[in-house]
């Protein structure tokens, strides 16, 4: 396994590389998000390590930015901002998991396999077909009756975690920790903003529902039956 880490403080930077290294992890250190963008994209990069505190451009930026580039790498965010509310930013920005500082080395070292071994799995299951469905989980990317649906990184892990669970009631507490990683309820409405959206986005031209709200337990994704609209 080969690590980006985007670390301005050098300090950090050779402790965590040393972290990683000892358990037989590789690890390509940068100081700037600018060259962590240029660097992101490399192939013989498996998982990125990201703080959200660098000079110039933040982390949260370089995340959005190595999303809207198309990579879709898993990227873990490092900070020592841990409040609720700057974890549910840093994960709906595009991260795939966050480490509020400071953390023991053995959980950072945990987090980094886990991410490695999700996205290693994922890959080998490359479509999930529901109905009229379609999510190509390497190339994330979704489509409807054909039709391309354009989600936001958050809107298509959201998917990709109903699609796995198609049929059945997901309530609120698996979707924060298994879209959102937390375990805790960080009383937003993040939840329902990126739910909203997501069905918009399902449902624009086509007449019928795809997502239930069950009320008061959860939601829940059905077999479209609908046709698209003329």
């Amino acid at each position: 396994m080969r690590v980006l880490l985007i670390e301005d403080d050098p300090q950090t930077a050779e402790a965590i590389s040393a972290w990683l290294e000892r358990d037989q992890i590789a690890v390509d250190w940068v100081n700037s998000g600018e060259t962590g963008l240029h660097q992101a994209g490399n192939a013989n990069i498996d998982v990125i390590l990201l703080d959200w505190m660098l000079p110039g451009m933040s982390g949260i930026d370089v995340v959005a930015r190595i999303r809207g580039a198309g990579i879709e790498k898993p990227v873990l965010m490092l900070s020592a901002l841990g409040r609720a509310e700057h974890r549910v930013e840093g994960l709906d920005r595009g991260a795939d998991d966050y480490l509020a500082k400071p953390f023991e080395p053995n959980e950072l070292v945990a987090r980094v396999r886990a991410l490695h071994r999700r996205n290693t799995v994922q890959s080998r299951q490359p479509v999930l077909i529901h109905g009229d469905i379609e999510l190509h989980v390497r190339a994330r990317t979704a489509h409807r009756g054909g039709k391309h649906l354009g989600l936001s990184p958050k809107e298509f892990e959201l998917l990709k975690y109903l699609m796995e669970n198609a049929g059945e009631i997901v309530t609120r507490e698996m979707l924060l920790l298994n879209v959102w990683n937390l375990s805790f309820d960080p009383q937003t409405n993040v939840i329902d903003v990126n739910l909203v959206r997501l069905r918009r986005k399902l449902e624009d031209g086509f007449s019928g529902t795809c997502l239930e709200n069950v009320r008061g337990r959860g939601y829940r994704l059905v077999v479209p039956e609908a046709q698209s609209l003329p």
